[in-house]
């Protein structure tokens, strides 16, 4: 630097102040001279001479040595920008400037053995590197953070928005148009690290259920002399596949197993989609039945007794489901795998006559009895709400049936017992006003649902800490918890056969007038469409008992009757559906004018059925600013999987959704659009 460069710089504040200072001492000093000459003038005149020395030095210093010591200043911070830079250079983490395009300004040596380039100046990085495209740059104001996969190596790319005003300064760079602001772009990679995660991830141990669902019965129809043959080749088919994964295998009981394995070993199982679920159903040794299975899997948690905790929670849901199929339980995610066979009813008492049992228990100790099923309430909601009510009323309990909206399917039955002197005026009660009746000793009774969401009044299970829940659908991730009792039983064939054989076990005492039997059979009749649907030697006992109790078919199915515009619009329905895929027929039901859209929608859904060819029908009905699915099968197709994809649930062959925000074609193209899906993946 030369010695105009270093004329031309003038020090400021605290470097400044450095060579002011002695002049103001030399000031205080003069000061304390004209004192002095007021006390004594020798004294005066002997800091006079020092005063002239010092100021003689003080100009010396400011003269001679104030040029060079500003000089050392600026070639020290000379040289400590040169150091900057090429430390900047020679940085490990890759690093390079960029315009707000994209484009690459400067870029250090770590940056260009990163990407293989050391002239490429001028070039966008989105021709490097794909994932930066110039969407990237315009969507982020200071900051942002973006992973991306470079030449088999994982980089967490931050981008840093600052001034170009800064940047620029003094530098000599490419002139360009930067409009304000550049981008600060570093690399760090991650692949180790990922690596390592990955390989914590893949050690992580997995906790596995199986369970053979129908272990008794399938054995039962095999010989003597084939049954030893028939559990070995179970075993057999069990260690063999979990065996590939290096895992512990250990048998609980007869028909449960325990699996342990690492958490690799289940990616593979996701990928094979559990085909150990279908593979037990070809285990064929003279056995009758066909033997299916369920297996519950079990992670996410920090310890393995959480784990194995989390995998019988996943077995419990699996079970409620229906059995063959597996349940994956991550943490709070949920996965289903299977589940396309029919439910095959299990014929045993003795589940039900614990949990008539726990029930009567239950009542004894409490006073009061709130009853609901789920909104839009449909004659089986009805049914087994009343035959709820009439246990309650047995035990000599206050009890009310909370109800919202009232179908036309519902109120002949409802009609059958308002104003009567043997009911009183509160049994039946209004959902607005079921808070009112809570006390310290409620039981809140669900029927005919086990989702929170779908019940007549949801705030009730939040108020009452006694919850009871009698239902038939198969369980979903988001059924209701904390109840003390719950009895969900997707073999039955209805809510009203469930309650039914309740009455018969919870007192042996209890008789049924003949209009509340007709409510029960009705339930049973509609759910299982004639008996024609999930109909076993339950279904039948069942309504047997009601038959005996007075229930009548003749006065049932005229209480069932469409009006005149309900049967046009059901049959204006059926001769509008397109035949999707030569399998599933698709349609809209015109509810207007109807007192029970939905209901109308669901009779249609059965009367495709009908058709010839016809797999599973989905019926799609415009109600209160909401779009009603109800979707319908005999045997081929799990339309449960198929709702459950839209957010609903139901049966295997009885289900539905509910849609918002969303038009009439929209709902049909999303049903083709999942079921395309589901056939591809082969989930139906």
């Amino acid at each position: 630097m030369n010695n105009k460069q270093t004329k031309s710089f003038k020090p400021s504040g605290r470097l400044n102040s450095i060579f002011l200072w002695p002049v103001g001492l030399g000031i205080l000093l003069v000061l304390l001279d004209i004192l002095l000459c007021l006390v004594s003038s020798v004294a005066a005149s002997i800091v006079a001479v020092f005063i002239v020395i010092y100021a003689f030095v003080c100009a010396m210093m400011i003269c001679y040595f104030r040029p060079r010591i500003i000089k050392e200043i600026v070639e020290f911070s000379s040289n400590y920008s040169q150091v900057q830079r090429q430390l900047l250079y020679e940085l490990s983490i890759p690093y390079c400037l960029l315009d707000n395009k994209g484009n690459i300004l400067w870029m250090n040596a770590s940056m260009q053995a990163s990407i293989n380039r050391k002239n490429d100046l001028n070039k966008n990085i989105s021709t490097i590197i794909p994932e930066l495209s110039a969407n990237v740059f315009r969507n982020f104001e200071d900051f942002k953070e973006i992973r991306v996969a470079f030449n088999d190596r994982d980089y967490r790319v931050e981008m840093k928005r600052i001034s170009a005003d800064i940047i620029t300064q003094g530098v000599n760079i490419l002139a360009k148009d930067y409009n304000s602001s550049l981008v600060a772009m570093y690399m760090f990679d991650e692949t180790d690290i990922n690596q390592y995660i990955q390989k914590i991830r893949d050690e992580r141990f997995v906790v596995g259920l199986v369970y053979i669902d129908n272990y008794e019965d399938a054995l039962e129809s095999v010989d003597d002399v084939r049954r030893s043959l028939f559990v070995g080749l179970v075993d057999k088919r069990v260690n063999k596949y979990f065996s590939a994964g290096a895992a512990i295998i250990r048998k609980l009981e007869k028909d449960k197993y325990l699996v342990v394995f690492r958490y690799k070993f289940l990616e593979k199982l996701l990928a094979d989609k559990f085909s150990l679920v279908e593979d037990i159903k070809s285990v064929k040794v003279g056995n009758e039945k066909t033997l299916t299975l369920s297996i519950a899997i079990g992670t996410g948690a920090a310890d393995y007794a959480r784990n194995y905790d989390i995998a019988k929670a996943a077995m419990d849901l699996a079970l409620g489901r229906g059995g063959d199929q597996a349940v994956i339980k991550d943490g709070e995610k949920i996965y289903y795998y299977g589940g396309k066979s029919q439910q095959m009813e299990k014929n045993t008492r003795v589940k039900v006559r614990v949990k008539a049992h726990a029930l009567r228990q239950i009542l004894e100790a409490n006073d009061n009895v709130l009853i609901m099923g789920h909104n839009l309430p449909d004659i089986d909601s009805f049914g087994s709400a009343l035959g709820i009510y009439i246990i309650a009323k047995k035990f000599g309990k206050e009890a009310h049936i909370v109800f919202g909206e009232i179908s036309s399917s519902v109120r002949p039955f409802m009609n059958r017992f308002i104003d009567k002197e043997e009911y009183p005026d509160d049994m039946f009660i209004k959902k607005e006003e079921a808070e009112n009746y809570l006390t310290a000793s409620t039981v809140v009774i669900v029927v005919d649902v086990n989702r929170p969401q779908r019940t007549e009044c949801p705030q009730l299970l939040d108020k009452c800490k006694t919850i009871i829940v009698f239902d038939h659908h198969r369980r979903s991730s988001d059924t209701i918890t904390g109840a003390v009792l719950s009895y969900v039983d997707p073999y039955a064939s209805s809510a009203c056969e469930m309650v039914t054989e309740m009455i018969q076990y919870v007192d042996d005492g209890i008789k049924l007038k003949a209009f509340e039997a007709d409510a029960l059979y009705a339930g049973i009749s509609i759910d299982t469409d004639g008996f024609n649907s999930k109909s076993g030697p339950r279904t039948f006992e069942a309504a047997a008992f009601l038959r005996r109790h007075g229930a009548d078919v003749t006065r049932v199915r005229k209480m069932l009757r469409n009006d005149m515009n309900e049967y046009k619009a059901i049959a204006s329905a059926v001769s509008k559906s397109e035949v999707y895929k030569s399998a599933f027929a698709i349609t809209v039901f015109d509810g207007e004018g109807l007192e029970s859209p939905t209901i109308g929608g669901a009779k249609a859904a059965n009367q495709l059925l009908d058709i010839s060819g016809i797999k599973a029908s989905f019926v799609i009905t415009q109600y209160e600013d909401k779009l009603y699915i109800s979707a319908r099968s005999i045997d081929e197709v799990n339309v449960q999987l198929v709702m459950e994809k839209l957010g609903g649930g139901g049966h295997m062959s009885i289900a539905g959704a509910q849609l918002t925000n969303c038009t009439i074609q929209q709902a049909v193209n999303t049903i083709k659009l999942t079921l395309d899906n589901m056939l591809a993946e082969g989930e139906i």
